[in-house]
């Protein structure tokens, strides 16, 4: 799975004419790789939500989205699957196919739940307007490949 973890002072998305919002917290944009299983799901979760990429009053690194009782959003990508090496169209066979995707997705949205935090998410695979208002700006990748 690969995240792009962005912290943020807002953010929404809007699909089918429905808008989920957040304030202070977490943008994570999701993607989903064909060789990704249920394995990931914990470990990716855990990992976003102890974080610590939230500032304390020496504008020191020291909280977590968990610790500042911030919100998440998270929605599904699977463009970061995307390999530009050749060619001029993206390559996004290492992607997973939408059905497996949707239930590690799904389950990786139910996992970040359970912290208790406020989590709102957009379609999956839906064309969806994502804004966000990156706070720092900080943003954070992780490959649970690397």
């Amino acid at each position: 799975m690969k995240a792009v973890i962005q912290r943020v002072k807002k953010a929404s998305v809007l699909y089918d004419n429905n808008k989920e919002e957040i304030g202070r917290g977490l943008v994570i944009l999701l993607g989903v790789g064909k060789n990704d299983t249920e394995k990931n799901i914990s470990r990716l979760a855990e990992k976003i939500l102890n974080l610590r990429i939230f500032a304390d009053d020496k504008n020191k690194f020291n909280f977590s989205v968990t610790d500042i009782k911030g919100d998440i959003l998270v929605v599904s990508q699977f463009t970061l699957y995307g390999d530009c090496q050749k060619g001029k169209r993206p390559d996004f066979t290492d992607a997973a196919a939408p059905e497996k995707a949707n239930i590690l997705y799904e389950k990786f949205v139910s996992e970040i739940k359970e912290s208790g935090l406020k989590v709102k998410t957009g379609k999956f695979a839906a064309n969806m307007t994502v804004e966000i208002h990156n706070d720092g700006p900080v943003t954070i990748l992780i490959d649970t490949e690397q």
